[in-house]
């Protein structure tokens, strides 16, 4: 991943974050954190995100208009541990027609060790006609605002 798509320590708590702790069956065999459980912390802090800045798109509503994920990118840093918190960033990077990336970044809240960044692409999605859809303008410009 490129240095433009970590979040800047600097710029990280300016981003909405969520509060995760590293439960034991986040665990895996060598007793850290599963890669899998990163792309579910990634996966709450998005959808807690969207839910604040769009509360008309529910995440478990299908609207006309809603949202697929067709992309993710994570890069690991460092393990995390049982009983961690751990602070999950996460801010709009590139808003296109169509989709828009979000960037995410995970860091220990006692040492602000790097833990996991990336990115994902969400596609705007029409459910009754069942294809890509563009971004209204409306939520364009909600997402434009807290934009890396």
């Amino acid at each position: 991943m490129t240095e433009e798509k970590v979040l800047a320590a600097e710029d990280a708590p300016s981003a909405f974050s969520v509060l995760e702790t590293i439960r034991f069956g986040d665990l895996d065999a060598m007793q850290h954190l599963n890669n899998v459980q990163v792309l579910r912390y990634f996966e709450t802090a998005r959808i807690a995100y969207l839910s604040e800045k769009l509360p008309e798109h529910s995440p478990t509503v299908r609207d006309e208009f809603g949202w697929i994920l067709a992309e993710c990118h994570v890069n690991y840093h460092s393990p995390g541990f049982f009983g961690e918190d751990l602070r999950v960033f996460i801010r709009p990077g590139e808003l296109k027609r169509s989709s828009f990336e979000l960037r995410f970044e995970i860091r220990a809240e006692a040492d602000n060790r790097l833990v996991a960044e990336g990115s994902g692409v969400m596609v705007g999605y029409d459910y009754d006609a069942g294809r890509a859809a563009h971004i209204p303008e409306h939520i364009k410009e909600r997402l434009a605002a807290d934009a890396a």
